[in-house]
């Protein structure tokens, strides 16, 4: 099994069924929820009664749910795993499984490419971040990936001690000292912070400390982290891994959101200006098939039925005829789906955005243009 990321996401976006279709099989298997394997298989078995039916006898999607089957009923490591995604197309000889240690929603698709929507959302949602936790002695250093705790590292810097002779002199000194040690180990920690990025990058940091020396530590952090500030989290340097991973994973999502926001929000500004800015579904599907997409904007869970031609790949709400090549177009259950395979395709920036109320007024998908 494999890790997945963008590069993954478009490579699976890029392939067709030119023989046959792609089955694309998410599957919930996260033990908290089904806790024996006969739970998730009973899931497993519901989703293939209704894959079947629709199969209409292709031999290579017939064979394709077998093997998934097979797959799935021969058990794996579920330590880490909380869902699996799994690609087949036996006619054009591709078998791809990815591990996820998120949950996901079940769902079977079988169309004439892969269905990545939910592995986009997935990464978009689960970008890798650091955690700095700190007081004036110790500092502690987390990365996660996709939720999943990658790296964890600690530096201890002992403060100096005075002796009980409770001289105004010596305790003057003895503060000196300890001020200027704490400012050095602010420095160290913000020099070691760096050192963990460069091992295991991520885009956003958040810093959890006392009060009067966050600021220290972010105005010392090496500026590629100081670009990568997502916030500040109240959690003690002494908290459970656990308890970071709960903590961290809260203000990532509240990241997330935010930049979802302020994105639907540029997307609402180009539309009422008529510059650089299309929604609902005729009007984007027509900035993608012109090519003046930058980024794409989908509400989560959004779907409609559509058409694609199948010689110049126009997208259409509406068919059956094409209206650049006049070539009958086939009827797609989801071209949002292929809005979004597309998308990548031509290397756009793709948001699924989450709860948007926004954009669900704008008509639950839109996009802002190159030109």
């Amino acid at each position: 099994m494999a890790a997945i990321d963008e590069a993954d996401i478009r490579e699976l976006a890029g392939l067709k069924g030119e023989r046959a279709p792609v089955t694309s099989c998410y599957l919930n298997v996260d033990g908290r929820r089904f806790v024996r394997h006969q739970d998730y298989e009973h899931e497993l078995d519901l989703l293939m009664r209704d894959a079947r039916a629709k199969a209409n006898g292709d031999r290579s999607v017939a064979e394709d749910l077998a093997r998934i089957e097979d797959f799935v009923r021969s058990g794996f490591d579920r330590s880490h795993v909380r869902g699996v995604a799994v690609f087949s197309c036996s006619a054009e000889h591709l078998w791809k499984v990815f591990e996820l240690p998120v949950p996901v929603r079940n769902q079977l698709v079988v169309n004439h490419s892969a269905y990545v929507r939910p592995l986009e959302v997935v990464v978009e949602d689960f970008e890798p971040f650091g955690v700095v936790l700190a007081d004036r002695q110790r500092g502690r250093m987390f990365v996660f990936e996709l939720g999943e705790l990658v790296e964890h590292e600690e530096l201890f810097e002992q403060l100096p001690r005075g002796d009980d002779d409770d001289q105004s002199i010596l305790r003057e000194r003895v503060q000196s000292h300890v001020a200027a040690h704490a400012h050095q180990h602010v420095r160290h920690l913000a020099e070691w912070a760096f050192h963990v990025f460069q091992k295991h990058p991520f885009e956003h940091l958040l810093v959890g400390a006392p009060e009067e020396i966050t600021g220290e530590i972010e105005r010392a952090l090496h500026p590629y982290l100081q670009e990568r500030l997502a916030g500040r989290i109240s959690i003690p340097v002494h908290a459970s891994a656990d308890d970071v991973r709960a903590v961290a994973l809260e203000a990532a999502a509240a990241v997330e959101r935010r930049k979802e926001a302020e994105a639907v929000a540029r997307l609402r500004d180009a539309v009422g200006a008529r510059r650089r800015g299309v929604a609902g579904v005729d009007a984007t599907l027509r900035a993608l098939v012109e090519r003046r997409v930058d980024t794409l904007l989908v509400s989560d869970g959004f779907s409609e039925p559509g058409w694609r031609c199948t010689r110049c790949g126009h997208l259409a709400h509406v068919g059956p005829a094409c209206p650049v090549c006049d070539t009958d177009m086939y009827r797609t259950d989801d071209v949002v789906e292929e809005a979004v395979e597309e998308a990548l395709n031509q290397s756009c920036r793709v948001i699924t955005c989450t709860g948007n109320a926004d954009l669900d007024v704008l008509g639950r998908i839109g996009a802002l243009l190159r030109f």
